[in-house]
């Protein structure tokens, strides 16, 4: 009876249901198979993994099953058949089989173009819908009690239809949304224990709290879901590392987890120039139109690569969320700063040479126009005149945090369209803790015009920022400074012209 020191510390573990200690457990874990070039190597893979799993199932409950003979090698789903089968006649109890990313290696194979292979491993007597079919069978027979089943996409599982059909979607069903992730109360509680156990003080846990909600927070899973969720994984990334640090806030946010590799792009749009139009599309808009009816917890690999279903596909790979029922967006700066890295390298825009200099001489003068006039420079100098035309505010403010938080994190905190009482501020810095920059904070307002607008109001040639754009960058700056007494903050407007050029312009002459 392990229940007390698997759970104890658990919700399950303070109210157990009748349930409890009833079913034995199998477990799998399909990310472990590597992928194979051919359908006799994926299947001795496949093969190789499941019959781990099957020696620590039989290692757990021998005692139960203390005649059975061991497979040492063979079919994985030819032996599930034989221990269900032995579990029955044993009249031990039934199983409880859990398998964690199911479509991992079946999804390498999309990404990889081994299209034709994953077809091989979904269809037909295939290994794979042989051994759900056995899962299936097992449930009818009594066997096997319960089936949960992870994964990134429904796409597997409808591919494999009959092999698998008892399946229920739980994914979209409002009552289990809040699985998905960690709601506000959670973290409040969770960071709020580990601040309580460590004895740090309320302005780092203040701190750690903005940080959390700005990187991590942001995924609604349906239009009218009753509050956003935080991935927590990368909760869990950031915070173990704030522990393994003893309180020092981490430079790095993004854990590689929720990097989705550009080739999935590339393949999900079916090339490099539709890729390139789809990144456009949201680093310039910042969102993507939906068609709720197309939202379904099941779908085939061929609908998950037809143009008018990208959104969606989006959505499932993590990248976008739900804004209302007409519109997907990013979910959270962590994602932002993922496809401003997609846009650099599908339009071959180096941010790793020709900086370091700037960025040096920012730390010794802190001459923010300076800084803003080099990123000008060198970096949407880089951009294709095509894309250039089309850049707008959205734009320049991601791409100028993606540069700042790639060079001078160590120094600063950022942040980009931040809720504040006053309204939304579009970018701040704030100097970290213990560095050369504590106490110091930067808030800027982009502004940015059409080429003919700009040039009818001469706004590149402005000495200063306009009194009605003061007016709102300073209150952003005193709500900031309500929020941070201790912070000696300065304040800037950034100005664009589509097309034409950028500065930086302090509200201080």
């Amino acid at each position: 009876d392990r229940f007390e020191q698997l759970f104890a510390n658990t919700d399950i573990g303070r109210n157990p249901t009748p349930a409890r200690n009833s079913h034995l457990v199998m477990r799998f874990d399909f990310s472990k198979v590597p992928v194979s070039d051919t359908i006799s190597g994926l299947r001795q893979r496949f093969d190789d993994e499941c019959l781990n799993s099957f020696e620590s199932f039989l290692g757990a409950y021998s005692k139960l099953l203390p005649d059975f003979q061991r497979p040492a090698t063979g079919d994985a789903a030819a032996q599930l058949s034989r221990i269900l089968e032995a579990v029955r006649r044993s009249g031990a109890p039934p199983v409880h089989i859990i398998i964690d990313e199911y479509d991992n290696f079946t999804n390498q194979l999309l990404t990889t173009h081994k299209d034709n292979l994953y077809k091989e491993v979904t269809t037909g007597d295939s290994f794979l819908r042989t051994f759900f079919k056995v899962i299936k069978s097992g449930i009818g027979e009594g066997a096997v009690a319960r089936v949960f089943i992870t994964g990134v996409l429904p796409i597997t599982i409808d591919d494999l239809t009959s092999g698998f059909n008892i399946a229920q979607i739980i994914t979209l069903e409002e009552h289990t949304l809040e699985m998905m992730g960690f709601t506000q109360a959670e973290v409040d509680a969770y960071v709020g224990a580990i601040f309580a156990e460590r004895g740090w003080p309320d302005d780092l846990q203040r701190r750690v709290l903005e940080d959390l909600r700005a990187h991590y927070n942001g995924y609604r899973l349906l239009p009218d879901a009753r509050e956003t969720l935080y991935n927590s994984t990368i909760c869990n990334f950031y915070l173990n590392k704030l522990v393994i640090g003893n309180g020092k806030v981490p430079r790095e946010m993004i854990d590689d987890n929720l990097r989705v590799d550009v080739n999935w792009l590339r393949r999900l749009t079916g090339g490099t120039e539709p890729a390139r139009e789809l990144v456009e599309q949201l680093m310039f808009d910042g969102a993507l139109p939906v068609d709720m009816d197309m939202l379904s917890s099941k779908f085939s690999m061929s609908r998950f690569f037809q143009r008018e279903f990208f959104p969606l596909s989006l959505y499932y790979l993590g990248m976008v969320t739900f804004r209302d029922r007409f519109s997907l967006g990013f979910p959270n700066l962590s994602v932002k700063k993922i496809f401003t890295e997609y846009f650099n390298e599908l339009e071959h825009i180096s941010v790793s040479e020709g900086y370091t200099d700037m960025f040096r001489r920012f730390l010794a003068d802190s001459d923010w126009a300076a800084l803003f006039a080099g990123y000008w420079e060198r970096y949407v100098g880089q951009i294709p005149a095509q894309a250039f035309d089309k850049a707008n505010e959205n734009f320049f403010r991601t791409t100028f945090y993606e540069l700042c938080t790639r060079y001078i994190s160590p120094e600063f905190h950022f942040a980009i369209e931040v809720n504040m009482h006053s309204g939304r501020s579009d970018w701040q810095a704030v100097g970290r803790k213990g560095s050369a920059f504590e106490g110091k904070a930067c808030v800027i307002e982009f502004k940015h015009f059409t080429r003919k607008e700009g040039e009818r109001r001469g706004i590149l040639s402005l000495d200063a920022p306009q009194p009605e754009d003061i007016e709102q960058v300073d209150r952003y700056a005193e709500d900031l400074q309500r929020a941070h007494p201790e912070l000696t903050i300065v304040r800037h407007v950034a100005y664009t012209v589509a097309g034409a050029g950028g500065r930086l312009l302090s509200t201080v002459v």
